[in-house]
């Protein structure tokens, strides 16, 4: 656990780096073009080579050495993030080169595609199987604490040092994780005989992934439901800000936010607390996805910032639970020396989701629901008579809409029986 908790550490450092970039670098893009469309493609750009890259990537991190694939991701991300500096502070990033923007955010997310499968996978070789699920509460704690900082530090950052100075303070964090990953040594991983002899090309490698879940149904519809509950969280991602600023300030915006990464620093802590030897993890990510799935509704409701504040810590509060548990049942019942491939597999069947939950949410939301919801609209006199009427309640009742969708999608889910017995039917392959 000590060369783990040393790895955590340098990957903390490095998560807090990123996700203050990532937050700097949405705001000033939104300011210097005045464009959501402009937005909407660096979210692009960072998502699709995630879909692209991520099969191919999970090969390689089987192969190769993980602490190595690591270290060249993050020397890779690094690079990226001092060539975008020296752009900046040399002036060849503005309004009309926006391409660069998008491109060296491309680069990143590339590097980030062999980083968290071999993040993952290192894992399972340097963590008891006792004690995976508080491993993956650190892990959550990591991306909590950077939920909370991000937007607090953020703003203040891009002011005081600009965008420039924030992405350096990236460089470093990397820095940072690089001498924590040079520091330590993984033990070796095995590697199979048909491994070894396999000289099949990347692709049907790739594949691979696909058949070994095929294989193992519990797996493979615990994927899909993520993959589905990712398409429905994409929606509502894009419509939090319009929904919340229709009856509150940046200020409160930012409120809302801060409370919703407390409570996902109070999931993580729990699931540290909570995640030692437990045998439950399938049931603990059903119950929470019903929480996530109610506190979606209750944000709908009402023009309430304590209503929607309560809603987001709830929300928040459920994410370690769920990543968590889904992440110690893939790391105990996938077979270690495949685990990058399949993790790969399923950040990119994962991913793919978001794209088109991006596509859809805007014209959703222009074109029917908010009409349907206007004064004197053709839902006024009937739900609007609970919820409201105007701008954003038509955001609202999709909030409404998608929230209870999510609930049904969870109890259908738990009628799948390899589904919900997947821990007790299906064997480990981590001892």
């Amino acid at each position: 656990m000590r060369v783990f908790l040393l790895v955590w550490l340098g990957q903390l450092v490095s998560l807090l780096g990123s996700s203050l970039s990532n937050f700097a670098l949405d705001v000033w893009v939104y300011q210097q073009t005045g464009s959501v469309t402009q937005l909407s493609f660096l979210i692009l750009f960072t998502t699709f080579p995630l879909v692209i890259i991520s099969p191919f990537a999970g090969v390689l991190v089987d192969r190769w050495n993980r602490r190595w694939v690591m270290i060249l991701s993050d020397s890779g991300a690094a690079l990226s993030s001092l060539t975008m500096a020296l752009l900046l502070v040399t002036g060849q990033i503005h309004v009309g080169h926006m391409y660069l923007v998008y491109l060296a955010t491309a680069v990143s997310s590339s590097f980030s595609a062999f980083q968290w499968p071999a993040y993952s996978a290192a894992t399972t070789l340097l963590v008891p199987k006792k004690h995976l699920g508080r491993a993956s509460g650190m892990i959550q704690l990591a991306q909590a604490l950077g939920q909370i900082l991000s937007p607090l530090l953020g703003g203040l950052l891009l002011v005081v040092i600009h965008l420039s100075g924030i992405i350096v303070l990236e460089f470093i964090s990397f820095l940072f994780s690089l001498t924590t990953l040079l520091l330590v040594r993984f033990p070796s991983q095995k590697v199979t005989q048909s491994q070894e002899t396999n000289k099949s090309s990347l692709l049907t490698q790739a594949l691979y992934s696909f058949h070994y879940l095929s294989a193992r149904s519990g797996l493979l519809a615990l994927l899909f439901f993520f993959a589905a509950s990712n398409f429905l969280v994409g929606i509502i991602e894009v419509l939090v800000y319009p929904l919340i600023l229709s009856f509150a300030s940046p200020a409160q915006l930012g409120t809302i936010l801060f409370v919703g990464g407390v409570g996902m620093l109070t999931g993580s802590l729990l699931m540290i607390t909570w995640g030692r030897g437990r045998k439950n993890y399938i049931n603990i990510l059903f119950c929470f996805m019903l929480l996530n799935g109610f506190s979606m509704v209750v944000a709908g409701l009402y023009r309430s910032i304590f209503l929607f504040t309560v809603a987001a810590f709830l929300y928040f509060l459920g994410l370690p639970f769920i990543n968590s548990s889904s992440q110690v049942i893939f790391q105990k019942k996938v077979a270690p020396e495949i685990q990058g491939r399949v993790f790969s597999f399923n950040s990119a069947i994962c991913a793919s989701c978001l794209p088109i939950a991006y596509l859809v949410a805007g014209p959703l939301a222009d074109k029917i629901f908010e009409p349907l919801m206007i004064v004197n609209g053709p839902l006024a006199g009937t739900i609007g008579q609970l919820i409201g009427t105007g701008p954003g309640r038509g955001i609202g009742l999709m909030f409404i809409v998608f929230g209870t969708l999510t609930m049904l999608m969870t109890i259908i889910a738990y009628q799948y029986a390899p589904l919900r017995f997947v821990e007790y039917e299906l064997p480990d392959a981590y001892h």
